[in-house]
């Protein structure tokens, strides 16, 4: 299990898995995003050079995190991009506008084929808000 200050690896048979926290839905939303860099590559490695801008709707913020994630999946799979820094100007439960950037890494760890909502739910706890991620690699 690997532990960071805004989200950790939890032990997953067949699929990676991330429970994440922030203290509201920009900053969980964020946090899930370097999650899911840190899954696919060092983002030590990476060079922010490619920036994009998203804005995205969803019926509930469980639907939007997994759009959210799905979209930067999309971009690494097309791109070979890996976004590290974000600038969500905007999350609400159901629309998220913002930018992200990012660049090629060093090497990759491994490939995440999609964000999934195995088991999906934001919940507020003592530390703001938290879910736990199930990527399916």
């Amino acid at each position: 299990m690997t532990n960071h200050e805004s989200f950790e690896e939890i032990p997953h048979t067949a699929d990676a898995a991330l429970r994440v926290w922030g203290k509201d839905l920009a900053e969980l939303f964020a946090n899930a995003a370097r999650g899911l860099a840190w899954l696919m590559a060092d983002p030590e490695t990476v060079q922010p050079e490619k920036e994009v801008a998203l804005d995205l709707t969803a019926p509930d913020a469980e639907t939007l995190l997994v759009t959210w994630l799905g979209e930067l999946i999309y971009l690494n799979e097309r791109d070979g991009v890996v976004f590290t820094v974000f600038d969500l100007e905007e999350v609400t439960p159901t629309h998220l506008r913002g930018r992200a950037r990012g660049g090629r890494p060093g090497e990759f760890r491994r490939f995440v084929k999609a964000a999934t909502f195995s088991g999906l739910a934001i919940r507020p706890t003592d530390r703001g808000l938290e879910t736990t991620i199930t990527f399916d690699v």
